[in-house]
């Protein structure tokens, strides 16, 4: 499935002039195993222009193996769709000093700009199972006071947040079961981290099977 143009073109328009970069569209199938969402896409995503593609996407191609799933199995997207960056400084081997851009955490007003993006998705991918890969993605859906370190291997049965009328979050009257879990990046700043989310995918395929609610 692929959003309508007209609301990527939107999306691209609300982010006005902030620090961001570039747009990737969600992927996979209208009806799939699981639908995966992230934080936002970083400069081998923006390159590719896939979800996923660049050292965090190797590792959830591993966690999607654990599970019996692929890329092809799966819908893949992220609470923002373009490149937050921030600039700084690199070194370089013959011992100049180069400005390049870094990836940085979305803010709340750019996650607000592209929140139409994701709803759509939301109500158009008919997922058993919502699997948030991270804080961002977390905190976006099942609400600002959830913790990726307290809910994560859990399943959460509830309504999700959409932008409403107003411009602000609102629930949805739809009830969603949402599975959070680590970001695939984390593991590289945190290794024991990779335990927890193999625990986690154990939790995941057991209810996928039907071995839990």
């Amino acid at each position: 499935m692929r959003i309508p143009e007209s609301l990527a073109e939107l999306g691209k328009k609300r982010m006005g002039d902030r620090p961001v970069e570039g747009f990737v569209y969600g992927g996979g199938p209208e009806n799939p195993a699981l639908m995966l969402v992230g934080e936002a896409p970083g400069e081998t995503e923006i390159y590719d222009g896939r979800p996923f593609t660049g050292r965090a996407g190797k590792e959830l191609m591993a966690f999607l193996k654990r599970l019996d799933l692929t890329r092809e199995d799966v819908y893949i997207t992220s609470a923002v769709r373009s490149r937050p960056y921030r600039w700084g400084e690199k070194r370089t081997r013959d011992g100049q000093t180069v400005k390049r851009k870094y990836n940085r955490p979305p803010t709340a007003r750019e996650i607000l700009a592209h929140a139409p993006v994701l709803d759509y998705e939301i109500a158009n991918v008919k997922a058993p199972v919502i699997v948030t890969l991270g804080n961002v993605g977390l905190k976006r859906l099942a609400g600002a006071d959830r913790k990726i370190s307290d809910c994560h291997g859990r399943l959460l049965v509830q309504p999700v947040l959409r932008l409403g009328e107003n411009g602000q979050f609102e629930w949805t009257e739809k009830e969603y079961r949402v599975f959070p879990t680590f970001h695939p990046a984390s593991i590289f700043y945190n290794r024991s981290l990779l335990e927890k989310i193999h625990s986690d995918l154990n939790q995941l395929q057991s209810i996928l099977s039907g071995e839990q609610n």
